[in-house]
């Protein structure tokens, strides 16, 4: 048991306080683990879009004051009550979603979508108790999505905790706590390419450059990249992508200068804007017969989706999928173990290094579109 496990840590967080204001680095309190949870201690720490949207505080009830962060590595610092799958010393990633172990979706060998643990945006508080970790002058601080990572010390969930190989460099595996393993997994793990295979990407952010890098992994001989950006073409080579389309300099759908490029269309095709133009795209691109689309991208909640029933009796294929079909516990450790095998490459997706003083940063970056993945040393 660490010296520590009993007691109120205090600690620096960037906590927010205002939507879409710069985060305030000062002391928090950190109350020790509940009932099957798990206090960490951040090592590393990366900013992803998610973080961003609800920090603006768009399109959803502001929830402040509340300290963000979910791509994360750390070291457990001591565990709640009922905690038997980890130690205190463990390397682990802290994970937004989780796998209770009990639920129908967890005993799936299909789903990774917890009943238990599933990913909640508007929750502030632990499911133990219904109360904040986290505070200042006794004053509680909001949680989100039960990670928290902009802290030195955070709590979370011990069904999102992924105990992981502890020779992992950990500020290079921070970033498969989200975005990277999402793309991935949508290539590996749903669209399934084959060696040999084209598959068309739409989107060239972080998430969609992870999944060009699972059809390179996966042995794609032709990866079209998807974007409005032409300038993302040249970085986008170093993950396989082959091909690029320019979605602004075309009159016709990009669905018809696909198939045109392709006679008749990509065998497997992963959407990762959230886009709905983009969505029925990136399905009618696809080869009838055996082609698959998969879904990543999240759009607006009253978004439709519309094509014609025939491109769905001729043999398409239409897929979802929510954080690569990776069940965090029991799959994590695997994503990791392919970066130390050398199969994923990391290192091409951290664009920019920053001191945990200067978090703001990486917020200014993500805003102007510079880079891909910013990690934040919690320790300089």
């Amino acid at each position: 048991m660490s010296s520590t496990a009993a007691l109120i840590l205090t600690c620096k967080a960037a906590v927010a306080w205002e939507a879409g204001k710069p985060l305030i680095i000062q002391d928090v309190e950190v109350a020790p683990p509940q009932a099957m949870e798990v206090r960490i201690k951040i090592k590393y720490t990366s900013l992803c879009r998610t973080d961003l949207y609800f920090w603006e505080s768009k399109g959803q009830t502001p929830l402040f004051p509340r300290i963000f962060g979910h791509e994360a590595a750390g070291v457990v610092e001591s565990l709640g009550e009922g905690v038997s799958d980890l130690e205190v010393g463990d390397h682990v990633l802290p994970v937004f979603t989780g796998e209770c172990g009990d639920c129908r979706h967890c005993r799936s060998d299909v789903s990774n979508m917890c009943d238990l643990l599933r990913i909640n945006p508007v929750r502030g508080v632990m499911l133990a108790d219904g109360q904040s970790r986290f505070s200042i002058n006794g004053e509680p601080v909001n949680h989100f999505l039960g990670t928290s990572t902009f802290s030195e010390y955070t709590v979370v969930h011990s069904g999102c905790v992924a105990k992981i190989n502890p020779l992992a460099p950990l500020d290079k595996v921070c970033i498969l706590s989200c975005g990277v393993s999402t793309g991935l997994g949508a290539t590996l793990n749903v669209a399934k390419p084959e060696r040999g295979s084209s598959v068309a990407v739409f989107g060239l952010g972080a998430v969609g450059l992870a999944a060009a890098e699972g059809a390179r992994i996966a042995g794609a001989s032709r990866i079209i990249g998807v974007d409005r950006s032409s300038k993302r073409f040249e970085e986008a080579k170093k993950f396989g992508v082959t091909d690029f389309v320019n979605t602004s300099e075309h009159d016709k759908p990009i669905q018809e200068v696909i198939a045109e490029m392709t006679n008749g269309g990509v065998d497997r095709s992963v959407e990762c804007t959230g886009n709905i133009d983009n969505m029925i795209s990136a399905f009618e691109c696809v080869h009838d017969g055996w082609g698959v689309a998969v879904l990543v991208g999240v759009p607006s909640k009253d978004a439709v989706f519309m094509t014609k029933p025939i491109n769905v009796l001729n043999e398409r294929t239409l897929k979802g999928t929510f954080f690569g079909n990776y069940k965090p516990r029991t799959d994590l450790p695997s994503v990791v173990n392919m970066y130390m095998n050398k199969q994923l490459e990391l290192e091409k997706f951290i664009t920019h290094r920053i001191p945990f003083s200067e978090i703001n940063k990486a917020f200014e970056y993500m805003v102007k579109g510079e880079g891909l993945r910013c990690i934040i040393s919690m320790e300089d």
